[in-house]
């Protein structure tokens, strides 16, 4: 990962810590858990798949997980 690289959490997260940051480059957009940072797992999407799953959420698809 490039230094100069940052990951972005979401403007409705705040300070609360409790929220998916993303990262898009190299051709892929990871995710990782801001609570665990550099210490956490991360899944890689490619850019497509993001989209997919981004359109699923806003659409509703996985409101039954909450």
């Amino acid at each position: 990962m490039n230094q100069r690289e940052q990951w972005v959490k979401a403007s409705a997260s705040a300070d609360s810590g409790n929220c998916v940051e993303m990262l898009a480059g190299d051709g892929q957009v990871r995710l990782r858990d801001s609570k665990q940072g550099e210490r956490g797992a991360v899944l890689r999407l490619a850019p497509g798949g993001f989209a997919v799953w981004i359109e699923g959420a806003k659409a509703g698809q996985f409101d039954q997980l909450i």
